[in-house]
């Protein structure tokens, strides 16, 4: 069974409607989607924003629905001045920023397991960088290119690099610097990856995470993140999970 998770309504919206068969199960205060997705096994939830949320809908898709596999995906904010709207990140590492229990522990060490990060799989990494790419390729079905210029996106690319999660939205200069300096080698930030890659870690379930850059998480993001939530993001997570199932052998 494959566990398909996305933070917001929007990010899932597109995937909930290209389900077959689907059953619906109310946990938790969440509904998880049991059905057929280009012919795989899946359930599909909304986690809702941050790690308690996300970790939480992970647990229960693992204990509850029996999944063997985690696909994470959806919006996130640059860090890396490389990147730009439109681009898609597939996560090689994921950090945890906010977490700090020092002097005990070194600074984003999760306490009792002696790791800093969770590292993913370099087969599922490629099998990502596949995908996004497949994605881009076709970007014309699923987006009309006037919306994409609206927003600036042109030639989105797909990159690999360390992802860091914190329970904050980081929409300041000053905020993206000191996750910069803290994580290394980070390319985007957002709310929910770490901590469903540390639910995989301690499950011994595979996790796939791919984030689409929706701003430049400083001065004026809150107002690009939603239009671009509203406009295209779900477009884009959906046909990145639906070219990621394409991808697989």
């Amino acid at each position: 069974m494959l566990g398909l998770m996305g933070a917001m309504q929007e990010e899932v919206a597109h995937l909930r409607e290209a389900l077959d068969d689907v059953t619906t199960h109310r946990v938790g205060g969440r509904d998880y989607h049991v059905g057929r997705l280009d012919g795989r096994e899946a359930v599909l939830a909304f986690s809702r924003w941050g790690k308690v949320a996300s970790a939480s809908t992970a647990t229960t898709m693992v204990d509850r629905f029996g999944v063997r596999e985690l696909v994470f995906t959806g919006v996130a904010g640059a860090v890396d001045g490389g990147l730009n709207v439109g681009d898609i990140v597939v996560a090689d590492a994921l950090y945890q920023h906010d977490l700090d229990a020092s002097p005990l522990f070194a600074p984003m060490e999760v306490p009792l397991l002696g790791a800093c990060c969770f590292a993913v799989e370099r087969e599922r990494v490629e099998r990502g960088v596949r995908a996004g790419a497949l994605f881009l390729g076709r970007l014309a079905e699923h987006v009309e290119p006037g919306e994409l210029a609206v927003l600036g996106v042109a030639s989105p690319r797909v990159h690999v690099g360390s992802v860091a999660s914190g329970d904050q939205f980081i929409a300041s200069a000053a905020a993206r610097a000191r996750v910069e300096a803290l994580v290394p080698g980070v390319l985007c930030v957002e709310m929910e990856g770490a901590a469903v890659a540390q639910v995989a870690h301690e499950h011994g379930v595979p996790l796939t995470v791919v984030r689409v850059i929706s701003d430049g998480a400083a001065e004026g993001s809150a107002v690009d993140f939603q239009r671009f939530i509203t406009e295209v993001a779900s477009r884009f997570t959906a046909g990145i999970v639906r070219a990621w199932l394409a991808e697989r052998a």
